[in-house]
């Protein structure tokens, strides 16, 4: 479901003095809330029409650096603005704010008013208007997970200026929590705050649970159309960092934060709907799944290292495939597996569905999402024959389709793929690839602790 406030609603609450502040953001690359907060009253007087942004919002790095060598904008094009026109159907109120309501963004070229074509919301409602084209609606769900841990993001600061590195970072539990009623108590405190806030602003939580590493939690919403799944997924991370900030506490969504520990994942489920009809399903076939289910697996498949790099944007987000710790190192399909990258449940059902379980907690939504499906959508175009099922264990099988082992690897392979540049364009290619090398660059220059703590005496 979209935001849960009309803006007449809205003045409503803002004339009764209940809401002051209007949260205005546009997605980043990294997947980042960005935008500037408005006085309730001057955004219904006239704010609603449109802000603007610098255009550096969609070239920086993680830490805001402005990247040089994008062609969309750098110092000699001036870093002008972008149009920030808000979407008043995702307006909603913001629970754990006071006071608060947030309504998402597109991100519109100042002259023409066009979408930017890299914005990544831009990216995916391209490719949702391509499905419905062919009379397809693209349905979606994510499992988000992240970490809990005991102190407050000041502290963790303190100690990386003080120190250089992050020291004595504990997770709020001390044990593998999966499905473990009484351990996952000791984090209600957030997690009941996150599920009432999120319900509130109108996304529909359906549970938390621990996951399978200590203060490691998961957060499960109703599944949706494609391009609200991927609203809800965003608001939902900054839900969760708002809020456990607010109890003392820190969360992160990094893929891999501790090698010793389990990566957080953000799976994927997905699904067509024909008017309200699953168009993944047939009755008669032996896992319940019809031709268009199985073209548009079999694009995935065929597209599975390609598009990696936007379900794995960083170079952390490669640690996390590992053997025998539930992330997948094969690109293959299977029967409710979860050895394999793309696993297909609801066998027998109206709810089957295809699980990509590649993506990390740290991917963009509307990248991912919009990944998946110009995969999927060109299985269906070119009615790509299903590959067959795997079975057993995955990460032991050999000669089968591997998920590319580092970010350099699979952004040559995203650079190189034809599909992509027709779905997304060949500029929107180049400026990812362009971030992703800039990424690589950035972890070949900096010093790391291992590598100090490993040469510093012996080399």
């Amino acid at each position: 479901m979209p935001g849960n406030m009309t803006f007449d609603a809205l003045k409503e609450a803002v004339a009764r003095g209940e809401i002051d502040t209007v949260l205005v953001g546009a997605t980043d690359m990294q997947g980042r809330l960005m935008g500037k907060r408005f006085h309730a009253q001057f955004f219904i007087d006239g704010g609603f029409e449109e802000t603007h942004c610098c255009n550096y919002l969609l070239a920086t790095d993680m830490e805001m650096n402005t990247v040089q060598g994008y062609k969309s904008t750098s110092w000699a094009a001036g870093y002008g603005d972008y149009v920030m026109k808000p979407d008043l159907a995702t307006l909603r109120r913001l629970p754990w704010l006071p006071g608060t309501a947030l309504v998402l963004c597109d991100l519109l070229d100042h002259h023409t008013h066009q979408a930017v074509p890299h914005s990544p919301r831009a990216i995916l409602q391209r490719q949702v208007s391509r499905a419905r084209a062919i009379g397809f609606e693209p349905m979606m769900a994510t499992e988000l997970e992240f970490y809990i841990f005991e102190t407050a993001y000041e502290s963790i600061r303190d100690s990386l200026q003080k120190h250089g590195s992050v020291r004595d970072l504990h997770p709020i539990s001390t044990y593998n929590e999966d499905y473990h009623l009484f351990q996952t108590t000791k984090e209600e405190e957030v997690m009941r705050a996150v599920r009432n806030g999120l319900y509130g602003a109108g996304i529909p939580v359906e549970c938390s649970k621990g996951e399978a590493e200590a203060g490691q939690e998961e957060v499960n919403v109703r599944y949706s159309d494609a391009l609200d799944t991927a609203d809800n997924h965003s608001i939902i991370k900054t839900a969760v960092k708002e809020i456990a900030w607010s109890k003392g506490r820190s969360v992160t969504f990094m893929a891999k934060y501790d090698h010793r520990r389990a990566g957080s994942s953000a799976h994927v489920h997905q699904s067509l709907w024909t008017n309200g009809t699953p168009a993944f399903r047939d009755a008669a076939d032996a896992h319940g799944m019809s031709a268009t289910m199985k073209y548009f697996l079999a694009g995935q498949l065929a597209h599975a290292q390609a598009i990696t790099a936007f379900l794995a944007p960083y170079v952390n987000s490669y640690k996390r495939f590992c053997v025998g710790m539930f992330a997948p190192t094969k690109a293959v399909w299977s029967n409710d597996n979860r050895t394999a990258g793309f696993r297909v449940c609801g066998e027998g059902t109206k709810s089957v569905r295809i699980e990509c379980r590649i993506g990390g907690a740290d991917l963009n939504p509307y990248l991912a999402m919009a990944a998946l499906l110009a995969a999927g959508l060109d299985g269906i175009d070119r009615k790509m024959e299903l590959e067959p099922e795997m079975r057993g264990d995955m990460y032991q099988a050999g000669n089968v389709r591997e998920i590319p082992k580092t970010l350099r690897d699979a952004a040559a392979l995203m650079q190189g793929s034809a599909m992509l540049r027709a779905a997304f364009g060949g500029d929107v290619i180049d400026h990812y690839h362009h971030a992703a090398q800039w990424e690589i660059s950035e972890m070949d220059r900096v010093v790391t602790d291992f590598e100090v703590s490993r040469l510093l005496e012996r080399a």
